[in-house]
Order: C-alpha cells, then sequence, then structure tokens
C-alpha cells in the first residue's frame, strides 16, 4: 500500500493527466522549442513567472498550430495585449502601431508663452 488514501490517488493522477495535457498543448511545444523571452521588448523569463509569457498566434488563427512552430511567437502579457490591441484597431480604423502620419491637433504648449507672463 502506498499510504496514499483513494481521494489522494485520484488528485495526483489527475493532476498528472493536465501536466501531460498542458505539455503536448501548442503553448506547451512553444515553451520548449524556443528560449523563454518575449520577442518584442526582449524581457527573460523563468520558471517563477514563465506564466506570463504567452503563445501568440501570428495570424490570429488559434487553429493553425503547425508543429514546426511557425505560427507561434512568445511574447509577455503586455506586448501580446498590444499585438491584439493593433488588430482591433485595425478594424476600427484605430492608431495603434501608426507610423505617425497622423498630426496631433491639440497642443498644450500653445500659448505658454503668455502663459509664463501672468
Amino acid at each position: 500500500m502506498s499510504g496514499l488514501t483513494r481521494k489522494q490517488e485520484e488528485i495526483i493522477a489527475k493532476a498528472r493527466r493536465y501536466a501531460d495535457e498542458r505539455a503536448n498543448s501548442y503553448r506547451g511545444q512553444a515553451l520548449k522549442m524556443y528560449p523563454w523571452v518575449c520577442g518584442r521588448c526582449g524581457r527573460e523569463f523563468n520558471q517563477t513567472n514563465v506564466r506570463e509569457l504567452t503563445v501568440h498566434h501570428r495570424d490570429h488563427d488559434h487553429d493553425n498550430n503547425p508543429a514546426d512552430g511557425s505560427n507561434w511567437e512568445l511574447l509577455c502579457l503586455y506586448c501580446h495585449d498590444y499585438e491584439h490591441q493593433k488588430l482591433t484597431e485595425a478594424l476600427y480604423g484605430g492608431s495603434a502601431g501608426d507610423t505617425g502620419k497622423q498630426e496631433a491637433t491639440y497642443n498644450p504648449f500653445a500659448d505658454l508663452k503668455e502663459k509664463m507672463k501672468s
């Protein structure tokens, strides 16, 4: 007898199944395949903070998971959010990632000289 209760054995078996599923998931594969570095900002990750490293699908299709990982890139939470924000704003005519073609119309310092006189 292993000294464990039936309930404990079930919990351990379930945890092992989930660990195997994670290892075989595209995230698990990507974490094995690529260095734990954000592909945008270059932030490095380790065992303590790897949960903050995500897998981004370059073509935004979560069902497109080629075994060679060519549709994946590892991004930190912040850069991953930014990538999806760019897509969302592009759909609505937004400006995330613009090349600077739009000019700001408000200048907070326009009357600074006058304000400094008072």
